[in-house]
């Protein structure tokens, strides 16, 4: 809050990262300050900085508890670490996601950027309405082929890891239904370059430059986007229990733009953005 440049209009909305330790006083001391508005459940070791996530999540039923009590959200990375890194999500629903709702059936859950086709199908026909999910640009316009045939692409490898073609046309189709219990979270990271491209590089896609007009490209292959509106800016909302950014709007045009080859980040070092050095078909004119 204190890095927001003078009369910003922008209000961050804030999560609390949930661990095996976290209290019910303490959900309902963040939730007090009506800036945290929601939990990040991280499954312990299953993506980017969750070493401090949650190793049972039985641990967590006394947090839970209270943040079903007082109506604050939960946002999990729906992955299990004990399974094959392309099987995560689906055994992650049948052993967490499916008893944790029946254990709190009224707790507003929010499966973040899911990535198969089964997420879609539990969240669409078998969960209730209170349990939806986010969905990222680039798990709608890659597979896993995008990421390595031809050879190794650092910069597509990201958690959830991109899946088979199946699974990007199923949630595709999720996202350009016009269901509410879709909504675009684009889970952007941005690492730095050397960290990407490395031995060991680190999880995560870097889509803030061009997010809307990514999520536009996916929604006209559809036929869509006359959906995309409520995809990007309503449906969130509402789950969220936020009120829509009255009289404000973006204005897309259908012309291309090209992306940097890597954007400033950092003293001293850079980020590469998806689609680097080439084109966008989307782009923001206001």
């Amino acid at each position: 809050l204190d890095s927001l440049p003078p009369n910003s209009e922008l209000t961050p909305l804030m999560t609390l990262y949930l661990t095996d330790k976290t209290t019910p006083e303490e959900i309902r001391k963040a939730h007090a300050t009506g800036l945290i508005v929601a939990c990040k459940y991280y499954p312990a070791g299953a993506t980017t900085n969750s070493a401090f996530g949650v190793s049972d999540v039985k641990h967590t039923y006394a947090a839970l508890e209270a943040m079903q009590e007082i109506g604050m959200r939960l946002c999990i990375h729906s992955e299990v670490t004990n399974a094959d890194i392309f099987e995560r999500e689906p055994v992650f629903i049948e052993e967490v996601m499916k008893p944790l709702v029946a254990k709190f059936p009224t707790l507003n859950i929010i499966m973040e950027h899911i990535s198969t086709e089964e997420a879609v199908n539990y969240v669409m026909n078998e969960s209730p309405d209170n349990v939806r999910a986010s969905i990222t640009c680039h798990h709608l316009l890659f597979n896993r082929n995008h990421m390595l045939v031809g050879g190794i692409r650092p910069h597509l490898y990201c958690l959830p890891i991109l899946k088979s073609e199946k699974h990007r046309l199923a949630l595709l189709k999720a996202a350009t239904s016009g269901s509410p219990k879709f909504f675009a979270g684009t889970d952007s990271a941005p690492h730095f370059t050397s960290d990407k491209e490395s031995a060991c590089g680190c999880a995560g896609v870097f889509t803030a430059h061009g997010a809307i007009e990514l999520y536009a490209e996916a929604f006209e292959s559809e036929g869509a986007l006359d959906k995309l509106n409520d995809f990007c800016s309503t449906y969130g909302a509402q789950h969220y229990g936020l009120e829509k950014n009255a009289g404000r709007k973006l204005v897309l045009e259908k012309v291309a733009w090209k992306v940097p080859m890597t954007y400033d980040f950092g003293d001293a070092g850079t980020v590469t953005p998806l689609r680097a050095g080439k084109e966008i078909a989307w782009r923001i004119v206001e």
